[in-house]
């Protein structure tokens, strides 16, 4: 009798834990007073396009500091060298005080510093880390540890950036609530699921296929978006996730801007979005498209790993945050 009580204590004990298991964990919102952390993970930039930036966020009472990489101009097109980008993101990454990290900008490179990185402090105490685009690589390589991430504007992309694209990026830091009502489009197939958003720029998680970055799709909702792609190439990607089963497995799909697609000489025939509706027309899943996020000004925050309803009607689509 008394080896069966200890047992049974021993086990309620242990679920507890077994239920804490990929369970994706919210940084803490910001608040008043809080300071954000500006680098660069990718391409080179100067302190004067961010002006902006800073601006908006003290006008919402934080503080801001600026990494070691902004105004780098050692390497060409990137903020530094790979050690450098990784150095600044790892101090600020592991800094207290920073309770959020801003990717300055995008283009090309953080999927070269990422795995210089240790996210072994920031496991413990997960901060905010917010970009679009080339900062893919971080909001995968974060959620594949059930951490959430942070989708939308770059720092420098504030001057551009629609009222509404700043303001649900305030919201989704301060934990405001957080809902989206898009307007219907043909190419939209009905339905209602719930799941974890993912995702984000298209080339970007075909580049990161197959690596420790790549996260588990499975009953998923997928968001993506893409920017300056050939045709073929924007077939030739999705074929590869459909053969990998991705929309086989995914719960919904959400397709942001297309932006500045190009086609050859010989057209390929079909837009972005038609390529998308073709490719996934055989999925009985929730689909839809033109989301206002992406490579536009009104590019509208998204928290990645957050568990989401999606409800596509004849009416329309709405995204809700828990």
């Amino acid at each position: 009798m008394q080896r069966k009580l200890v047992f049974t204590l021993l086990l309620l004990n242990f679920i507890p834990a077994l239920q804490a298991q990929n369970i994706m964990r919210v940084p803490p919102y910001l608040t008043k007073g809080d300071t954000v952390a500006i680098l660069a993970t990718a391409r080179k930039i100067d302190e004067a396009p961010l002006r902006p930036a800073i601006q908006m966020l003290e006008s919402w009472g934080l503080n801001v500091v600026l990494g070691k990489t902004i105004g780098k101009d050692n390497n060409h097109q990137l903020a530094g060298a790979d050690w450098q980008r990784a150095t600044d993101f790892q101090e600020m990454l592991d800094n207290p005080a920073i309770k959020a990290i801003w990717c300055a900008k995008g283009g090309y490179g953080t999927v070269r510093m990422v795995d210089r990185v240790d996210f072994d402090q920031f496991r413990k105490k997960p901060k905010w880390i917010i970009g679009f685009s080339d900062a893919t690589v971080l909001h995968s390589h974060i959620n594949t540890m059930d951490i959430a991430t942070l989708h939308g504007i770059m720092a420098i992309s504030v001057l551009h950036a629609t009222p509404q694209a700043k303001e649900t990026l305030r919201r989704a830091l301060f934990g405001e609530t957080l809902q989206y009502s898009v307007e219907p489009h043909e190419f939209n197939k009905t339905g209602e699921a719930t799941g974890e958003l993912v995702g984000g720029n298209l080339s970007v998680l075909y580049s990161i296929m197959g690596s420790p970055s790549e996260i588990d799709y499975k009953d998923k909702i997928l968001f993506i978006e893409d920017l300056d792609e050939y045709l073929y190439h924007i077939d030739r990607m999705l074929m590869n996730l459909k053969r990998n089963g991705y929309f086989k497995n995914i719960k919904g799909l959400i397709i942001g801007s297309m932006t500045k697609m190009r086609d050859n000489d010989i057209p390929w025939g079909h837009n972005a979005l038609q390529i998308i509706r073709d490719l996934t027309k055989e999925y009985n899943i929730p689909v839809c498209f033109n989301f206002p996020a992406g490579h536009i000004h009104d590019n509208r925050a998204l928290i990645m790993g957050k568990t989401v309803s999606l409800e596509v009607t004849g009416k329309g689509t709405t995204l809700t945050f828990e």
